[in-house]
């Protein structure tokens, strides 16, 4: 069902890409929206969806707008809420009927750098993946060409379609202004930010300097796979979390058997705020993450050789939390510009 859903959501997108008195922000606001944190790159845009107010407001808009789920019980933000950096916390998700979803909803901050989508990365543009929770059976489970015709229907939202993209409300704007806000969930204000960036009260207190130290030493090697500014190599491993795994991840899209159970490596900023953690949500709180990869977890054929076990006093795994807390951004998740409207 899910493949079915992903390649007719595909099919679609793919045509679209051929095709060629909601208050607007001021100047003065819409310009931060996309402001690029100090030490980050500039965020790829492609042609035809670069950022303009008229389409981030739309996009805003359909964030939180439940008709995009057929029975309009749910919006974008029952799985990514803004006060938890645009995640949920519960192991799944629950969509329409409250069908539990098939993965834990990953945060969506930083989503702009990421150079493909889901944790088997068969999606390369933002754009389309937004196509897949609309039409997928256990989240909005929409038929997209439909949900396009009920919302052109409202003069509201035709309009700013107009605006936005000089077209009327279609699949082809559906997923862009979606894609166009989503790109500018942008985090990189937290105390570690400032910290490294030598900005005043920082915040970074000397027990999370010292987890810092310890997450970049060579004895935890955290930073092998969490690195950059994102902290995320975006490569597909496995940390041993299962001997047995009922998710085949990354096999489920290239079928090669040395993809099974491997997974993409997720960001850790804001990750004090994302529990519960894994790709299925089954672990709980940090201190169980750092109980899983100090024990070196389970033996699988492909678990990661970096994935070796260390040795960590209480003191210790107290600080590497103090230090993950400190990748908590504040104003991202209190900026009124992606509250609801």
């Amino acid at each position: 069902m899910i493949k079915r859903t992903l390649i007719f959501a595909l099919s679609i997108l793919l045509f679209l890409g051929c095709q060629n008195d909601e208050e607007v922000l001021t100047v003065s606001q819409w310009p931060a929206l996309m402001e690029i944190p100090q030490g980050f790159p500039q965020v790829p845009e492609p042609v035809d969806n670069q950022f303009t107010p008229e389409r981030w407001e739309l996009g805003k808009l359909l964030f939180y707008d439940n008709r995009l789920s057929i029975d309009q019980s749910i919006s974008c933000e029952n799985c990514h809420k803004q006060a938890i950096a645009f995640s949920d916390d519960l192991s799944v998700s629950l969509g329409v009927e409250n069908r539990a979803g098939f993965r834990n909803a990953p945060s969506l901050s930083n989503l702009a750098y990421h150079p493909y989508f889901t944790r088997e990365g068969g999606i390369q543009t933002l754009e389309q993946q937004i196509a897949i929770p609309i039409q997928e059976h256990n989240e909005f489970n929409h038929n997209i060409v439909d949900l396009a015709e009920q919302l052109q229907a409202d003069p509201q939202i035709n309009q700013m379609a107009l605006k936005a993209y000089d077209r009327p409300f279609d699949p082809y704007v559906l997923t862009r202004a979606l894609a166009c806000f989503e790109r500018s969930l942008i985090s990189g204000n937290s105390p570690y930010d400032k910290h490294i960036n030598n900005i005043t009260g920082s915040g970074m207190s000397a027990e999370a300097l010292r987890g810092m130290d310890l997450f970049f030493s060579d004895e935890l090697a955290c930073s092998n796979c969490h690195e950059g500014f994102n902290f995320s190599n975006y490569a597909f491993e496995n940390n041993g979390l299962y001997v047995e795994y009922a998710d085949s991840g990354r096999y489920r899209l290239t079928q090669d058997t040395l993809d099974i159970a491997r997974f993409k490596v997720p960001s850790l900023r804001n990750i004090e705020l994302t529990a519960p953690y894994m790709h299925d949500g089954s672990i709980q709180d940090l201190e169980a993450v750092i109980e899983h990869y100090a024990a070196g977890g389970f033996d699988h054929k492909h678990k990661s050789p970096l994935i070796n076990g260390f040795q960590i006093s209480a003191a210790d795994k107290d600080a590497l939390i103090a230090f993950l807390k400190a990748l908590t951004d504040e104003e991202f998740i209190s900026n009124p510009l992606f509250a609801a409207p």
